[in-house]
């Protein structure tokens, strides 16, 4: 499982460290400042997050509670859904070219919809775990929990893969993804970190902290990671929140 996996990326990260300042002095650092939170429903484990002609959408994992919805922003609540079968546990989630594309985590399936009506369309296999997945607009992009980025055409074909280095180390653990201004932003799973990558060298530019943007009194037994980045292209505006947390954040990032 995952968190089991954790163990030797928490090693890895420390192992990074220990190489001292100059590890990240060729990147921009930043944190992030609230400017604004909206009701999130706390019952979404949160695994995609985006917007699309100013509606904003959200997929939830977990076996048997695996969702698809169209969410209101200022009440948090699902203005349309559909749940998937019991056996499936939805990931990332992205509308490229009028489908609406669903990753699975190890049901090995991927899912097309039609993203108006979001009648079903077809299923794919699909040989990896699903994680994240965004878009550029003309290919898919996905993450499958290592330190590789994979762009994809509308039938899941691999096009090319990229490795994700910081000053030449690989970063694991890549999660949710979104594509902004020509950079792809990533979760990276089970840390407040948000990455920022150049997509034709795999390079991270930047970083993103996003310790304590969760307050503590808001915080329950339930309350998981980090995990819904979403950039609301009409607006500007970028979202965060993560997985059965009570609140959605807009944000401004700050240079730290």
């Amino acid at each position: 499982m995952r968190k089991v996996r954790l163990v030797i990326f928490m090693v890895q990260l420390l192992l990074f460290a220990g190489f001292g300042s100059c590890a990240y002095a060729k990147v921009q650092n930043y944190k992030v400042r609230v400017v604004n939170e909206y009701p999130h429903d706390v019952t979404s484990y949160t695994q995609g997050l985006f917007f699309n002609n100013g509606l904003l959408y959200e997929s939830t994992g977990l076996e048997g509670k695996s969702t698809f919805r169209v969410v209101d922003l200022e009440t948090g609540k699902a203005e349309r859904r559909f749940d998937f079968s019991d056996k499936y546990f939805v990931e990332g989630s992205v509308i490229m070219g009028g489908d609406l594309f669903i990753l699975t985590w190890q049901n090995h399936v991927a899912f097309v919809y039609d993203a108006v009506t979001l009648k079903y369309k077809a299923t794919y296999s699909y040989p990896r775990e699903g994680w994240g997945l965004t878009t550029d607009g003309n290919l898919l992009i996905a993450s499958d929990g290592s330190s590789d980025l994979y762009f994809m055409d509308g039938k899941f074909n691999v096009k090319r893969k990229i490795p994700v280095r910081m000053d030449g180390h690989p970063i694991n653990y890549l999660n949710e993804l979104e594509y902004i201004d020509g950079k792809i932003f990533a979760n990276v799973y089970l840390t407040d970190l948000i990455l920022i990558i150049n997509p034709d060298s795999g390079k991270v530019e930047g970083t993103i902290d996003c310790k304590g943007l969760l307050p503590s009194n808001l915080r329950t037994k339930d309350t998981d990671v980090l995990n819904g980045i979403a950039y609301d292209r009409k607006s500007g505006k970028l979202y965060l929140t993560g997985k059965n947390w009570p609140r959605l954040y807009e944000v401004r990032l700050i240079e730290k």
